[in-house]
């Protein structure tokens, strides 16, 4: 790829696409905002709405005047600036496959993505202490069970969609999880997504290596989708001739700030392996 067929909006586009592609806790967060994202900094608001009251409706008889929904907006404040800057020198351009700057991309994609998921699980410090719960020594026995009493913790906020809730482990509770899975099910699901393994009671449970462990204690996380925002912006994405370089560089700046907006619909399970 020449500097001169060089487009920042498709290449931003593409990389926009691998990174959906590489997310795991990022893709499970609400990603509805509002606002520009232009700098470190930057504010943006996640919009919602408070609770809806029911009553009792008589016919032939006039309702009450409506009520008027309170604005349950938070601020999300973007405080993450990731970048990347990378080279591929003319020689090695010329004696290279077709499409070298494409895998480059993916591989950009790729890091930038398995950071911005490690800063996501990391959102696990805010968890309600209350919400934290201690589920001891992990095994293939006893893993099924722990993590379905937390999913009725989940219920219990009012969480009821199953396409709503998702778990979160480390590949160390992902792979007793699935031993469990054998001894009580004999047909294991695909994995449909990056991370996924499959489902429990309809259930989603991704695997990722980003999952907080604090020495043997590993820190899952059960959560609804909305539980989470997360905003971001490929601020910058540029091609340029290194000045002491015959090679081609591109450089990029990932803007994106994370927050537990509905903490009661956010649990952290840690499991002891």
């Amino acid at each position: 790829m020449a500097l001169t067929n060089f487009i920042p909006t498709i290449w931003s586009e593409t990389l926009a696409s691998e990174l959906d592609k590489k997310y795991i806790a990022v893709r499970n967060c609400n990603r509805d905002y509002e606002g520009d994202i232009k700098s470190k900094g930057n504010t943006v608001k996640i919009s919602g709405v408070g609770d809806i009251s029911v009553f009792d409706y008589t016919r032939n008889t006039d309702m009450t005047a409506p009520e008027t929904l309170s604005d349950s907006a938070r601020t999300l404040i973007i405080d993450q600036a990731k970048a990347f800057n990378f080279q591929i020198d003319d020689v090695d351009r010329a004696q290279a496959i077709p499409k070298l700057m494409q895998a480059a991309m993916k591989k950009a994609a790729s890091a930038l993505a398995n950071t911005a998921d490690n800063y996501v699980f990391g959102l696990v410090g805010e968890c309600d202490e209350a919400n934290i719960i201690d589920l001891g020594a992990a095994s293939a026995d006893n893993v099924i069970d722990s993590i379905l009493s937390v999913r009725t913790k989940l219920y219990r906020s009012n969480v009821y969609d199953a396409e709503d809730l998702v778990f979160e482990v480390s590949p160390e509770i992902g792979e007793l999880i699935l031993k469990a899975k054998i001894n009580i099910a004999t047909s294991n699901r695909e994995a449909l997504e990056t991370g996924c393994i499959g489902n429990i009671c309809g259930t989603k449970i991704y695997v990722s290596n980003n999952v907080v462990r604090d020495g043997d204690v590993h820190k899952c996380v059960a959560r609804s989708k909305r539980s989470v925002a997360f905003a971001e912006q490929l601020s910058e994405i540029e091609a340029y001739r290194p000045e002491k370089r015959f090679a081609d560089a591109v450089k990029g700046l990932h803007l994106y700030g994370a927050k537990i907006v509905f903490p009661e619909e956010y649990f952290v399970m840690k499991f002891t392996v």
